[in-house]
């Protein structure tokens, strides 16, 4: 028995597996040469940020594209940082935004797949044993240096402006005598296992980014921690054992990880397994109060987490389209082709990802999001909408629920056809939006047209409440408006009025416009006629009478 082999059968007394034997129980996955096994892997230290569900759709569209597999790992290996409801806020965050979780973590203590477990603090043996394999060959050891000790070699570091990091001469324990590692174990001295680096300061690794192409940097000196005093590995060691065993081809993660990667491709090197394809995405962007841009910021900016969107009501649907612009420069263009086709449809390439940060635009959201509402079936508006209004919005809930026909055919009003209404930005947008068709919501302020003389407003209301019947067709009910014109003094036509417009007062518009305020209290609205018939004769009468006793109290 060799003296490294000596010194991890001490350390790692209760060990008793090989990463061989792992390799068997964790066997390469049945799938073909093209298809991608891929991972969202966050820890359970906050909320789902925005920039980790751009991730996770990234990683998740290379997988199902080539008939792969995306799962959920769950890295918590940091218990201090944890926060409560961490894992579960991740998956419902996911699963909100209608990520397809292949397998891995997909509940409260509940997991799926034959890779796992998928919860690192379960792995703790496993890591164990291949940090143990890597003493046996001389590529790890212990390191019993103090706090106080790294502290002074970082000073010492800092004041020689040195590289930092455990390396060459500052490595205290790196070739201590086998005697001495012994007896400092046998008295209990705390220690965590380092790598043994191979790596040469003047020497380089290349790899290539998905993302960003050709990459050379620097190898990878420092004798990094494999695992800390209490066993658990730190996030490099452990990223490169569940990489492996569970046969990850592709990593999406922040290019914020770029720095680490000659560490990884040295950790793959030394437990002898292929590393997968790295692609670094920038950071999602937002314009700063200086005109530059920031990255999206946890603390400042409201809409850095995914609850942001579910909380004011965005479809998520919505917000995939406009991660997906985001992601593809061409995927606008895709859409304006294929307006109807679902995006598992859209052929998503990596290749095509900006490799600077996206600027992240609420107004292109939003933009985004009315023209994916516009498209949706009544149903499908109802339905979304009872579901976010449940728990956002109950006195929106309650009217709606109160009758589920009457709520669908008020989204029914303008929807469909080739240039539908795009009224909706969001569900919160809701409320106001059929506030008019409920007598409980209906605030009763009226938008009122500063052009038009309050005698004359009130007459033409008075007027048109004498000809109203719910049982005209359109066009008759129309032609009423059209004929209320003359007498009043305005042009029946826009056209007409355009001509000779010192001839009239105004034109039909304005008709029909002090109409709609008085009925709906706006001046922006869908198709009056179909409003009017579904509140029905009764409160069309009443809601006309209730504007002009609005009127007469304005006048006085």
């Amino acid at each position: 028995m060799t003296e490294s082999q000596k010194i991890a059968a001490l350390v790692f007394e209760k060990i008793n597996k090989t990463p061989d034997d792992y390799y068997k129980m964790y066997p390469a996955r049945n799938l073909s040469k093209k298809s991608k096994v891929t991972r969202f892997a966050p820890s359970p230290t906050g909320f789902l940020h925005i920039g980790g569900l751009f991730a996770s759709l990234i990683s998740e569209r290379l997988a199902h594209q080539s008939e792969g597999v995306f799962f959920l790992r769950i890295e918590d290996t940091d218990k201090k940082r944890e926060v409560t409801d961490g894992v579960t806020g991740i998956i419902q965050g996911l699963t909100s935004f209608d990520i397809q979780i292949d397998e891995g973590i997909i509940g409260f203590q509940k997991e799926s797949g034959d890779y796992g477990p998928y919860l690192q603090s379960e792995r703790a043996l496993i890591y164990q044993a291949f940090a143990k394999s890597l003493m046996e060959r001389g590529l790890a050891y212990p390191c019993f240096c103090t706090e106080e000790e790294l502290t002074k070699i970082r000073e010492r570091q800092e004041s020689d402006k040195l590289l930092p990091g455990y390396y060459g001469n500052f490595a205290k324990c790196r070739n201590l005598p086998q005697e001495e590692v012994e007896q400092k174990i046998k008295a209990g001295l705390p220690f965590v296992v380092r790598l043994k680096s191979q790596g040469t300061e003047n020497g380089k690794i290349k790899f290539k980014d998905g993302i960003k192409g050709e990459i050379e940097m620097p190898q990878n000196i420092s004798d990094i921690v494999l695992l800390k005093s209490d066993g658990i590995p730190t996030y490099h060691f452990a990223h490169v054992v569940d990489d492996t065993l569970m046969h990850t081809t592709d990593v999406v993660r922040g290019d914020e990880w770029i720095s680490s990667v000659p560490v990884h491709l040295e950790l793959f090197s030394a437990i002898g397994q292929p590393c997968p394809k790295y692609a670094h995405i920038a950071p999602i962007m937002k314009e700063s109060e200086d005109g530059g841009k920031r990255k999206i910021s946890k603390r400042k900016d409201p809409e850095a987490a995914v609850s942001y969107f579910l909380d004011e009501g965005y479809p998520p649907e919505a917000v995939i389209e406009y991660l997906l612009n985001l992601a593809n420069y061409n995927f606008e263009d895709w859409r304006r082709q294929n307006p109807g086709a679902s995006i598992d449809e859209f052929p998503f390439d990596i290749k095509k990802m900006s490799p600077s940060g996206a600027l992240f635009d609420l107004v292109k959201l939003n933009d985004v999001s009315k023209t994916v509402i516009s498209q949706m079936t009544a149903e499908h508006v109802l339905s979304s909408v009872l579901d976010w209004s449940k728990n956002q919005d109950q006195d929106l809930y309650t009217a709606l629920s109160s009758d589920p026909d009457y709520g669908l055919a008020i989204f029914s009003i303008d929807r469909g056809g080739e240039k539908p209404r795009k009224d909706l930005v969001k569900w919160s947008d809701v409320k106001n939006y059929v506030s008019y068709f409920y007598d409980t919501l209906f605030d009763k302020r009226y938008d009122i047209p500063e052009n038009i003389q309050k005698d004359d407003i009130k007459a033409i209301v008075d007027y048109y409440k004498g000809l109203y019947d719910s049982n005209d067709d359109k066009d008759i009910w129309f032609q009423k408006i059209k004929n209320l014109c003359g007498p009043f003094g305005y042009a029946s036509e826009v056209k007409i009025y355009k001509k000779n417009p010192e001839a009239y007062k105004g034109h039909i518009g304005d008709i029909s416009n002090i109409i709609r305020i008085a009925i709906t209290g706006r001046r922006q609205t869908p198709d009056l006629y179909a409003i009017s018939n579904l509140l029905g004769k009764s409160r069309v009468i009443s809601r006309l009478e209730q504007f002009l006793g609005f009127i007469g109290e304005e006048a006085k």
